[in-house]
């Protein structure tokens, strides 16, 4: 069965899609941009844009009853891939304990000029 996952404690989805679809115990992430939920606002630097990319997915795996320990895969977009390494040292401090599978693409531009985002598989 399919469900959608909510919450304000991420942004809103800014197009036809859901901050979250879980289906049959696994819960598909959709890219989270390093909007602040709360004003909206997106903060300048790729530390701080993987930071808040990081927090709205784990608004979101709580929503869903899910920690970053149940995470199994991500994809990391970036707009520089000469941002890996920064943007590297701050995703790392998400999973401390099981590491997922990961993807990582430079793409050419990314939504609202952002210069991250993140998406996420996790499940039980």
């Amino acid at each position: 069965m399919k469900k959608i996952i909510s919450t304000s404690k991420a942004p809103a989805a800014i197009g036809p899609y859901s901050q979250a679809i879980e289906l049959n115990g696994t819960l598909f992430v959709s890219g989270q941009l390093p909007v602040n939920p709360t004003d909206g606002t997106m903060p300048e630097s790729v530390e701080e844009q993987t930071q808040q990319s990081m927090e709205n997915i784990g608004a979101i795996l709580e929503e869903a009853g899910l920690t970053f320990d149940d995470v199994v895969k991500t994809t990391v977009l970036l707009a520089d891939i000469n941002d890996f390494a920064a943007m590297n040292g701050v995703y790392g401090k998400f999973f401390t304990n099981t590491k997922p599978a990961r993807a990582c693409f430079q793409v050419a531009a990314l939504p609202k000029g952002a210069k991250v985002e993140i998406e996420a598989v996790a499940g039980k």
